[in-house]
């Protein structure tokens, strides 16, 4: 993977950790070589994925709505900032220059855009890795109701393993390297779906 898609929160969140993580995948992005394309915030986690990036010499991306620019301090240290008109524009943006997705902690605009990401791998818009950064057991209540999607038959079985799940980074990057594409819907026939 040569770039990826890193989802997270634009708050600071009173716990440290979170920043901490954030800084640290940063790093551990650009000292695998691996760009990181982002919201391009300078603020909460998203700036410390940011920063630490760029303090290890990575290639940061970042894409942000026009609107969102000013309120969120558009970070000017990126390698490369786009701004855009809005979010649907910011969204397609991290599919076209993204290898994979990366999901760590955050808010409503975070799990928007896993979502999404998520939605359109299953519909087959994209056929990229979707992580999940499971860091303090942040994410287990949504890995639940997941599980709980495909249980009750609202995700096909097929498409259950779409999020790839670790708590530990390098674990996640391995799995996420290792991404095999599944069926899509689009490539599904009637009878199956």
């Amino acid at each position: 993977m040569k770039r990826i898609a890193v989802y997270c929160g634009s708050a600071t969140p009173a716990d440290e950790r979170y920043v901490t993580l954030a800084r640290e995948v940063g790093q551990t992005l650009a000292t695998r070589n691996i760009g990181v394309v982002y919201g391009g915030g300078m603020r909460g986690l998203m700036g410390a994925v940011a920063q630490g990036a760029l303090d290890a010499g990575g290639e940061v991306i970042g894409v942000i709505p026009e609107a969102l620019a000013i309120a969120e301090i558009a970070n000017p240290g990126c390698t490369d900032l786009r701004v855009v008109t809005g979010m649907h524009e910011r969204k397609r943006a991290f599919v076209d220059l993204s290898d994979g997705f990366l999901t760590l902690p955050g808010g409503v605009g975070t799990m928007d855009e896993l979502w999404e990401a998520v939605s359109w791998s299953q519909l087959g818009y994209h056929a990229k890795p979707v992580g999940l950064l499971n860091a303090f057991g942040f994410f287990d209540h949504l890995l639940a109701f997941n599980h709980h999607m495909v249980a009750t038959g609202f995700v096909r079985q097929s498409h259950a393993g779409i999020i790839m799940a670790e708590p530990d980074l390098d674990l996640l990057l391995a799995r996420m390297a290792g991404h095999e594409p599944h069926v899509p819907i689009f490539g599904m026939k009637a009878s199956d779906l």
